[in-house]
């Protein structure tokens, strides 16, 4: 497997000190936390030619790409545009997005939000260039889009966008072993739970099926301290 983490871990370091973190431990790839003000911070093209497989995650904090809120939805796509552009600019390979989520789960807004989530999707894919729109599947509360096997395919089959495969969200939805099925996947984010929430806790400390490293290719360590990278990163290497 070839092994990245995401710069959520040390998100108040600079982004020299990060790389050079990388490429001490060994890391081949890198997933940039695209939240402002965290990535726009000095050395922003550091990322550009930096010996590492660069991706980014597009941000999700107070973004809805399927707002039934035309405002809201506008200035969501206005914000993944401008990660996008930052993307290309490092030429990074992909960027994973959210397909975003509703207020209420009655059926009849689900499938409103799900066109709007699907015309949203397919106006990045346009919009990118050079670099791959994946869409993440999501963890198990009602509200959020992409949770399911048939959300995804329609994103697939709607929109041509690739698919990132959360682990620990799909370890809450219970459909690991159908979610690496899917074809299309750019790289999966690695992490554990209890299989109920959604914690991001270190490889091996939840309840996760460790023998389901085995069938991915690419994986981006997805937690918030670089301790657990590195203790999630032993865990990947005993089970490989």
């Amino acid at each position: 497997m070839k092994i990245g983490f995401t710069t959520l871990s040390m998100f108040m370091d600079d982004n020299l000190e990060i790389i050079k973190k990388a490429h001490e431990h060994n890391f081949e790839m890198i997933e940039i936390l695209g939240e402002s003000p965290f990535f726009k911070k000095e050395n922003t093209m550091a990322f550009k030619d930096c010996g590492l497989e660069v991706s980014i995650h597009a941000p999700t904090v107070d973004i809805n790409i399927a707002s039934l809120n035309e405002g809201i939805r506008a200035e969501s796509l206005k914000q993944m545009k401008e990660c996008i552009d930052y993307a290309e600019s490092i030429n990074a390979h992909a960027v994973t997005v959210h397909a975003g989520k509703i207020g209420r789960n009655d059926p009849p807004l689900r499938n409103m939000a799900l066109e709007l989530a699907c015309e949203s999707i397919s106006e990045l894919v346009d919009y990118a260039e050079n670099v791959i729109i994946s869409v993440e599947n999501l963890p198990v509360r009602q509200a959020f889009l992409g949770n399911k096997i048939e959300e995804l395919e329609l994103f697939k089959s709607e929109c041509g966008c690739n698919i990132t495969i959360d682990v620990g969200h799909g370890n809450t939805t219970g459909n690991n072993e159908e979610l690496l099925e899917l074809k299309d996947i750019t790289y999966c984010h690695l992490n554990d739970n209890d299989g109920v929430k959604d914690q991001h806790i270190a490889l091996g400390d939840g309840t996760l099926d460790l023998s389901l490293l085995k069938r991915i290719d690419k994986g981006i360590i997805e937690l918030n301290n670089f301790n657990n990278i590195l203790k999630s990163k032993k865990v990947i290497e005993d089970n490989l």
